[in-house]
Formats: C-alpha cells, structure tokens, sequence
C-alpha cells in the first residue's frame, strides 16, 4: 500500500495504491489517526489506484468514518472502480457513504 495526501481546496485527499488488506489496514489506520489528530477534518479517499481492499480494510474506513463524525469530519470516496467498486457494492457501503466520480466532484460537495 502506498498512502499519500494532498491538500486542496478545504479537504485533504488522501491516495490510496495498492492493496487495502488484513497487513496494509493496521499501518493506513496510524496515518489517518495522525491526520485527524493533525486536524484534518475533510478527508477525500482517492481509490482510483486502489486495486483491492478486504474486510480488513473497509473496518479501517468504518474506523476512519467514526473518527471524522466524532470530530465534526465529513469523509467522500472518489474514483471507486472495478473490484473495490464490487466489494462496495456487496458490503452496503454504497449506501452508507457519498462516493463520487472524481475529487473535483468530491471537493464540490464538500464546499
């Protein structure tokens, strides 16, 4: 997994490459914690280079979710797509959170 953030606009886009699974969560989980700790309070996950992702891994975007309401937060999912766009789909969390086509979609709806 690779984890990268950028700011823009008032959100913080965080890129996810790779796998989101039972070894990357623990680690992706860390650095979310420091971002909001950090105060960052809009996260946008870009899952356009996101090539899997486990149970595991949507716990790690249930615990990021909490954290962010907790906060005042929002979180937005943009470029959900193939596999990943599978498992959103079978897991419910299409309905449970906002996910857009891009983050400049995504960044609109937070604005």
């Amino acid at each position: 997994m690779e984890f990268q953030t950028r700011k823009e606009a008032n959100a913080t886009i965080v890129t996810i490459t790779g796998r989101l699974d039972a070894v990357t969560t623990p680690d992706y989980e860390t650095r979310v914690r420091a971002l909001i700790a950090g105060g960052d309070k809009c996260l946008i996950m870009d899952f356009a280079q996101l090539d899997y992702i486990s149970s595991a891994g949507l716990r790690g975007l249930l615990v990021t979710a909490k954290l962010l309401k907790a906060s005042g937060g929002a979180i937005r999912f943009a470029n959900v797509g193939g596999n990943v766009k599978s498992v959103f789909d079978m897991s419910g969390f299409v309905s449970m959170f906002p996910i857009d086509d891009s983050v400049a979609i995504a960044i609109g709806a937070l604005a």
